[in-house]
């Protein structure tokens, strides 16, 4: 075993501790622009760890991910709880990536006053 792995098992066991307070309180509101990237973030290190050989580090941040997947369940804002938010998530900035797309297109055709088209 190497001593890097406890350290990253330590920091993952604090950031549970923090979190716990947030997925015990009702009334938190965590925006799921927050929450689902450090959920995935979580996930993508406990793979890492794992490829790794670092085992508890794999254990500590597959911790996290949970910790964080229970905030973007039943710990954003809006009317819906559950994993379903995670699709909400996705499908909210597939819809702001359209409208900013053809914002943009449109932005890059104007041309100003005084101004060439070339």
């Amino acid at each position: 075993m190497m001593w890097q792995d406890l350290i990253f098992l330590a920091g993952s066991v604090l950031s549970i501790v923090f979190l716990a307070p947030t997925v015990r309180d009702v009334t938190a509101n965590i925006p799921l622009a927050s929450s689902v990237p450090s959920m995935t973030i979580g996930a993508v290190y406990a793979v890492t760890y794992a490829t790794m050989g670092m085992r508890f580090s794999a254990v500590g941040s597959l911790g996290v991910a949970v910790m964080w997947s229970l905030i973007v369940s039943y710990r954003s804002p809006g009317p819906h709880d559950g994993p379903a938010n995670v699709g909400r998530f996705v499908r909210s900035l597939l819809r702001q990536a359209r409208r900013s797309g053809t914002e943009t297109a449109t932005e890059n055709e104007y041309t100003a006053p005084g101004q060439s088209a070339d």
